[in-house]
């Protein structure tokens, strides 16, 4: 299991993470949503033992990852800040990888170079930017390494290459046990592949849950009755928006969905409609119900 706890990093007067506090369980994918500089790439490097945090502790297995070889040698990062070396190809990358990863499993990179339809003798330099990617993946997925961290990996791959790499991570976790963690702008581009999501805002972990959970506990209700009313009768449910006009009243409800019914049903309405939020509304209304307030160029990226 990875753990968080109260993680802080700055850098000079900027305050990338602020005492973020998680637990990502052992074979899951956990997916974090968040607009450019909200953490999510800085976050990743703490879990990597790349940046030791200024306050806090990142664990796994309950063993501090930051200088800790044993921890790290579990662990592949691909960075959306792709780094290759000078003049190489994917079969040079393939060696030095090795080099580093005892389970590195060369047939396995050969499998998907060939999968992925790349020269493994060719000059990475001159792979466009979708194929570099592309070879960045080829070389995690061949570690075989217990943890994996994809910084804005599906950035930059075609809708094809994007459900080819989720359905191969997906093989990994159910395989291999695999815990992996997925970074995006895009709440779309997650939400199918991660049974776990997460949104970072300004350095903050505004939001971290179950997807089924996230599903299941919140929902629409369109309700109306003949007399008058107000948001006064629905005291007993955990409302968190609520509009009404004239005789009808449309709210987002917070718990379970048949007591919530059989709740609304005992006051014999004249309309009862409850219908299923959206992931995208589900993250905008949570963040409004937290008081945050986000402009329009952030509310597009998570889009």
């Amino acid at each position: 299991m990875i753990k968080a706890e109260g993680i802080h990093k700055t850098f000079e007067d900027f305050t990338a993470l602020d005492n973020i506090t998680c637990n990502i369980s052992d074979g899951c994918i956990y997916g974090m949503v968040g607009s450019n500089g909200a953490g999510k790439s800085t976050f990743l490097r703490v879990l990597s033992g790349i940046y030791k945090p200024d306050k806090g502790c990142a664990y796994i297995d309950d063993e501090p990852i930051y200088e800790n070889p044993k921890v790290k040698d579990n662990i592949v990062f691909v960075s959306d800040e792709l780094f290759f070396l000078p003049g190489a190809t994917m079969s040079k990358m393939a060696d030095f990888y090795s080099s580093i990863y005892d389970r590195f499993n060369y047939d396995r990179f050969l499998k998907l170079a060939e999968l992925f339809e790349l020269n493994i003798k060719k000059p990475i330099a001159n792979f466009s930017k979708g194929m570099k990617r592309q070879a960045s993946i080829i070389l995690a997925l061949s570690t075989r390494a217990k943890y994996m961290f994809f910084d804005e990996t599906f950035d930059g791959l075609d809708p094809v290459m994007r459900n080819l790499v989720k359905k191969l991570i997906c093989n990994d976790v159910a395989e291999y046990d695999t815990t992996v963690i997925v970074t995006s702008h895009s709440l779309r581009e997650l939400e199918d592949i991660c049974d776990h999501l997460a949104l970072l805002h300004k350095g903050g972990l505004v939001l971290d849950s179950d997807v089924l959970e996230l599903k299941t506990t919140q929902f629409k209700v369109q309700i109306a009755f003949r007399g008058i009313f107000g948001k006064t009768k629905f005291e007993g449910l955990n409302i968190t928006r609520y509009r009404q006009e004239g005789s009808v009243a449309n709210m987002i409800v917070n718990g379970d969905r048949e007591e919530t019914i059989n709740y609304l049903r005992a006051m014999n309405p004249v309309i009862l409609d409850v219908l299923p939020l959206t992931l995208e509304e589900v993250f905008t209304y949570e963040m409004e119900s937290l008081g945050y307030e986000f402009n329009d160029s952030v509310e597009v990226e998570l889009n």
